[in-house]
């Protein structure tokens, strides 16, 4: 792990631009109505919890295909222009939706969010902590990353607290107006960013995203710090990840009406956002202290969502707040232990196993859930989050 001899003032001018930006960027591209809303546009438009779950998958199957090649992209051309280019897919993605309701729009809405997670995705993180690094601020990245989730979160909320009535106005072509500008305006923000580092030179005949593709993976392989920290991110991230895709479908069954759900679903993100703002002090936990947060957060997603109450939401809440602390402390962690030019390949690389786990969370649920209630398979499914803090917790 490299640092600059002097920790920056968070508030110098180069580190303020950035977190500006950033924190820009991070709400507005979380800024959209859709999101409350989707997964019962997808039950009005008559899909089944199984076509729910298929277009889930073709969602995560998009970004195991891309996460990869992109992050080696960001490497050797721009991060910035990944960081710009992927929310023009997502305005692409949320118009077909509402302009063409079907299973094959929702589907190529899917593929088109999928590349715009791909590309933004080891681009975003590798881009500020390697400013961070050269303004001497490295030590700032967990708290001001838990602080731009905190801003996406936030947005979130918002676009939750504005869903409701717009919707109840104006139906599913407003909400998605509103999804498509916000995306246009992410775009724009992103242009913002400063980014002092030259693309990576090609190697001879060979393409330079394919040279530091090969980079970045060697590293992988040669550090075992490094591997740890990959497969740490995945086991973290993913379940909760999958599952928050389903929270309207798991407030639904707690008899709450349609039009409450978007202010459950607030409850819910409000656990998240505070997650995120602990980051700061959260980060020199240990490993055992790591192990009982994911511990408390398991349990308490499973009560929670086993008690099929409104109320029991706000134990999810909890657990959701818990789950994102730990993923921004385990990005954190990563970061740190990454000296090599390929920081956004081996993001990237943890976004990959992220992928592939969600989608192995999808195809466990849709059967779990037609068997049961939704408040049954999300409390089955933090068993894996409690193997995960077991394994934390007894091996270094």
């Amino acid at each position: 792990m490299t640092h600059s001899p002097a920790r920056a003032p968070i508030g110098a001018p180069g580190v303020r631009r950035l977190t500006t930006t950033l924190y820009g960027y991070a709400f507005l591209d979380e800024f959209v109505l859709l999101y409350p809303v989707y997964a019962l546009l997808f039950a009005d438009t008559g899909l089944s919890v199984g076509q729910m779950s298929s277009l889930f998958v073709l969602w995560s199957a998009t970004g195991v295909l891309l996460e990869v090649p992109s992050g080696a992209w960001a490497d050797a051309v721009s991060r910035r222009l990944l960081l710009w280019l992927g929310p023009l897919l997502g305005a692409a993605g949320f118009a077909l939706w509402v302009l063409f309701p079907s299973y094959w729009a929702f589907a190529a809405g899917f593929v088109l969010w999928g590349a715009r997670g791909a590309l933004g995705s080891g681009a975003l993180e590798a881009l500020v902590y390697e400013e961070l690094e050269r303004l001497g601020a490295a030590d700032w990245y967990a708290r001001l990353m838990g602080r731009a989730h905190a801003a996406g979160q936030a947005a979130v909320m918002t676009a939750m607290a504005l869903a409701g009535p717009v919707f109840a106005g104006y139906g599913y072509p407003a909400v998605g107006a509103a999804s498509v500008l916000a995306c246009l305006l992410c775009a724009a923000t992103a242009t913002r960013f400063p980014e002092h580092r030259a693309p990576a030179p090609a190697d001879g005949d060979d393409e330079g995203w394919a040279a530091t593709l090969r980079a970045g993976l060697a590293e992988a392989r040669r550090d075992r710090s490094v591997r740890g920290a990959l497969l740490l991110v995945p086991a973290v991230a993913a379940v909760w990840g999958a599952l928050d895709e389903y929270t309207p479908l798991l407030a639904r069954d707690t008899g709450a009406p349609d039009a409450a759900i978007p202010h459950l679903l607030m409850m819910i993100w409000a656990g998240v956002t505070a997650g995120s703002l602990l980051a700061g002090p959260a980060g020199r936990l240990g490993r055992k202290g790591f192990a009982a947060l994911l511990t408390a957060a398991a349990l308490a997603l499973a009560v929670g969502a086993g008690a099929g109450t409104p109320a029991g939401l706000a134990l999810v809440a909890l657990a959701f707040g818990g789950f994102q602390l730990a993923t921004v402390l385990a990005d954190a962690r990563l970061q740190r232990r990454i000296e090599g030019t390929g920081r956004a390949t081996l993001t990237s690389v943890a976004g990959l196993g992220t992928e592939l786990t969600t989608i192995a969370v999808y195809v466990t649920y849709a059967p779990l859930a037609s068997a049961t209630a939704h408040g049954t398979a999300f409390a089955l499914l933090a068993a894996p989050c409690l193997v995960t803090a077991l394994l934390v917790a007894v091996r270094r």
